[in-house]
């Protein structure tokens, strides 16, 4: 597996593993699919503010290429004193969950998030029952910082989000 920067000609791979997500599952709280322009519009916003938006790749014989996960971070929110704060979100292809591509790119995006001097990196986690984003995440060393309760209704019942965080390099250690 590679994890390298995404490009224009992975938004369609990207596209359709949001998609997967959103119409099964509880890791966007999104309840329709947004299409291939809208999600080319969101990889711009993310690149062109200078922040990573990566995809893992297959280097194996028979898939070499095929997109097996991808993860970006933004702002976490736009006020200019949480400008030292990211929010992550990783998405794997159904299918290829358990195989370490979730890990490898949050590792990444942990790196390079570091380097640009970010302090700390929040990971909001849809539904309270998601160990494996849970554990992804702890093993990475974000800690769990919170359960907000019933914030998105879903496939007919009532989500949580889980909110972990991370510091990263000297995190509030210091000054920016």
């Amino acid at each position: 597996m590679l994890v390298r920067p995404a490009a224009l000609q992975d938004l369609p791979a990207i596209q359709s593993i949001y998609a997967y997500h959103v119409m099964n599952g509880l890791a966007s709280f999104e309840e329709e699919a947004p299409p291939l322009e809208e999600m080319r519009r969101r990889f711009e916003d993310v690149t062109r503010q200078g922040l990573p938006y990566l995809v893992a790749e297959s280097t194996g014989e028979n898939r070499a290429g095929e997109v097996l996960g991808y993860g970006y971070c933004t702002l976490y929110r736009t006020r200019s004193a949480y400008r030292h704060t990211l929010e992550d979100s990783i998405y794997v292809k159904q299918g290829k969950q358990g195989k370490g591509v979730g890990k490898a790119v949050l590792a990444e995006l942990i790196s390079l998030c570091t380097a640009l001097n970010y302090r700390q990196i929040i990971a909001v986690i849809g539904d309270s029952a998601n160990t494996a984003s849970i554990a992804v995440h702890a093993s990475l060393g974000f800690v769990r910082a919170g359960n907000l309760r019933s914030t998105g209704y879903k496939f007919g019942r009532w989500v949580d989000s889980v909110l972990m965080q991370l510091p990263l390099g000297p995190g509030d250690g210091t000054k920016p």
